[in-house]
């Protein structure tokens, strides 16, 4: 180990020793997931301050550009509160009842839905931050905005040659990539899926296909509401791919902090709680190894009927 690595642990393991108040903070840090709090406190911040004060950037554009003729619609096949119900309350309500129904204890279901809720709150902040940055004109936004008569049709012009009055539809038309619903549908629908194959051992050799349907349903729902932004034309397929693929990123990258891989043998098992890790950081991340090198499922992992009908628990690769 460095030289500079030894002196920041021994500086940390002064830190966590010593006593007071800062100790124990220091302790509660280390052995908690506050870390993981504070970190969501200060997305959940910065998409408030984005969605009351961040201005898309507001690209140049033509009247004769016919990808952004398309007509506006009014009504969308799933509106933003719909979005919610679809890709936020029916996951939460799925992994909630999982709790209640199968009682896997309190760490397990802690990190399940703490995952989930990081998941989406990090998608929304990334897909808006990056919405406003981009400022690309949605299909429809030549209808949203109302341009003056006289505009001429062969030079580039700015928004100020709209006569939309309502601030929102109006600026709204600068916030097509990526697709916002395309990337909460992927990651709040995302993380349940990836959830699902992870309880359900969807990789583990011959799964019967009623285990595989059920982990993709998620997906395919996730897929569904995306195509629908396209029937709305409220963004084309490249916005739509890249919001579902930023979506299903941050769904996996959230969820593979606290589960093993799906092809782990222990992917049922989430990493160790720090506070199970009474001799310090260092035996916990130990266990995460244990558990990372239980190895991929073999064909000897596979549930084989006993004499009696009953079934014999799935061996992991020694």
């Amino acid at each position: 180990m460095p030289a500079h690595a030894n002196t920041s642990h021994r500086r940390n393991n002064s830190l966590l020793q010593s006593q007071g108040f800062i100790g124990a903070a220091a302790r509660f840090w280390q052995r908690s997931y506050a870390s993981d709090y504070v970190g969501l406190a200060i997305l959940v911040s910065g998409w408030i301050v984005i969605q009351f004060h961040g201005e898309p950037f507001h690209r140049m554009f033509s009247l004769d550009n016919l990808a952004i003729q398309y007509p506006h619609a009014d009504s969308e096949r799933v509106s933003v509160s719909w979005l919610f119900i679809y890709a936020g309350a029916v996951p939460l309500g799925v992994l909630v009842a999982w709790a209640l129904a199968f009682q896997p204890g309190a760490h397990k279901s802690h990190v399940t839905i703490l995952g989930w809720f990081i998941s989406l709150i990090l998608t929304l902040f990334i897909t808006d931050l990056v919405k406003n940055a981009v400022g690309r004109p949605r299909p429809d936004l030549i209808a949203r905005c109302k341009p003056a008569p006289g505009t001429p049709d062969h030079q580039l012009v700015t928004y100020e040659v709209c006569t939309e009055e309502d601030h929102h539809i109006l600026h709204d038309g600068w916030r097509s990539f990526p697709s916002g619903h395309s990337s909460f549908a992927f990651s709040g629908l995302g993380y349940l899926a990836l959830f699902l194959a992870g309880q359900c051992h969807v990789f583990r050799p011959r799964t019967d296909l009623a285990r595989v349907l059920l982990a993709l349903a998620p997906l395919l729902g996730a897929a569904l509401i995306a195509i629908s932004r396209c029937e709305d034309y409220r963004h084309d397929v490249y916005d739509v791919s890249t919001g579902s693929l930023l979506g299903i990123l941050v769904a996996y990258y959230t969820y593979r902090r606290y589960y093993p891989p799906l092809r782990n043998s222990k992917c049922a098992t989430p990493y160790p709680n720090p506070a199970d890790a009474p001799n310090g950081f260092g035996k916990l991340k130990d266990e995460e190894e244990r558990i990372r090198g239980a190895g991929e499922f073999e064909l000897e992992d596979i549930e084989e009927g006993d004499e009696d009908g009953e079934s014999r628990p799935l061996n992991s690769r020694r």
